[in-house]
């Protein structure tokens, strides 16, 4: 069956940095479309980032813009969120997503979730 194992989620002090991984199995990870939501308590899920099949196009949200990089490796079937200038506000689950067809910035659009990896920034 399809997974979608996250990792590197922590603890760091705010101007930190940390490194997401999300390493996917059962499924043709170079036919996904693969994005990054984040999730803190009593909010809804949001979109972080996403990155397309060949890893040439991505998006951003725009409270991480300039922060965050997404990747990808289909060698690995790994997809990557490099997060620098870390802030309090940036601290929730984070959760990689995988869509066949239309992924983009809403949840509802991807077919395959991670668990998810806590990430927590203090000031």
């Amino acid at each position: 069956q399809v997974q979608l194992v996250e990792s590197g989620g922590g603890l760091v002090q705010a101007g930190g940095s940390l490194r997401l991984s999300c390493a996917a199995s059962g499924l043709t990870f170079s036919r996904y479309i693969m994005a990054w939501f984040r999730q803190a308590p009593g909010n809804e899920r949001e979109f972080v980032a996403r990155i397309s099949l060949s890893g040439v196009s991505t998006a951003y949200a725009d409270s991480v813009k300039g922060r965050f990089t997404i990747s990808r490796d289909n060698a690995k079937n790994t997809v990557y969120l490099q997060m620098n200038s870390l802030k309090p506000e940036d601290t929730a689950v984070y959760y990689c997503a995988g869509s066949r067809f239309v992924g983009y910035a809403s949840p509802s659009q991807y077919d395959y979730w991670g668990q998810g990896t806590q990430v927590t920034v203090s000031s």
